[in-house]
């Protein structure tokens, strides 16, 4: 489960992919994150011909939604890898709207778990396109969730998925058949705890369970 992150990186210590096609006025604005909940918008690393960043809200909103700002439909912020390539909901996004969400940490029970070198990272997730009868656009995501290791055990039974650097343009290339697919899932399948390390935190983040 992923709830609660943070993007606390310099700038010009961003990933270079992540800066290579920025939203307008986006050096200019950005600001380090301490705390990003569901439902806020995000920074987004996706693939629609071209690699591109770009803003999404997390909570993700199927396509077919008739009201996408209705409180009592679920907007889920997690989904799991397990079910992702069956789920309705999901699959579509599964195997053409993939996408990854930098951070440099992210919260869990009362701690930040982070990369020991304290580098920014990604999170792997997925993103949907909702569009009104009059045209109007809105653009959703969830970070996908796998079995926790021995780090996360102690903390929760599930941990978001992480895409190691260098394997970007891998993970968010659109129109991938079944064979690329199937390559994909040692990525899905767990990350290593040695680089990692889970420091206790004073304030607590109030945390929301995964829908999925």
């Amino acid at each position: 489960m992923c709830g609660r992150y943070e993007l606390k990186t310099q700038f010009e210590k961003l990933p270079l992919i992540l800066k290579e096609n920025l939203p307008k006025s986006f050096e200019k604005n950005y600001s380090q994150q301490e705390l990003i909940r569901p439902n806020d918008p995000v920074l987004v690393l996706r693939d629609e011909g071209k690699v591109s960043s770009c803003f999404m809200l997390w909570g993700f909103i199927s396509e077919w939604a008739k009201d996408p700002f209705d409180p009592s439909k679920p907007k889920p912020f997690n989904a799991r890898v397990e079910t992702v390539k069956e789920k309705k909901l999901f699959r579509g996004s599964w195997r053409y709207k993939r996408c990854l969400l930098p951070a440099s940490g992210f919260f869990e029970k009362g701690h930040r778990i982070s990369r020991k070198d304290y580098q920014p990272f990604w999170l792997a997730g997925i993103w949907n396109r909702w569009m009104s009868p009059e045209g109007s656009e809105l653009e959703t995501c969830c970070i996908l969730t796998t079995n926790p290791n021995t780090l996360m055990k102690q903390l929760h039974n599930r941990m978001p998925v992480i895409i190691p650097n260098g394997l970007e343009k891998d993970w968010i290339a659109p129109n991938k058949n079944v064979a690329e697919l199937r390559r994909l899932e040692s990525l899905i399948n767990g990350w290593s705890p040695e680089e990692w390390i889970a420091t206790p935190i004073q304030d607590k983040p109030t945390f929301q369970l995964s829908l999925f």
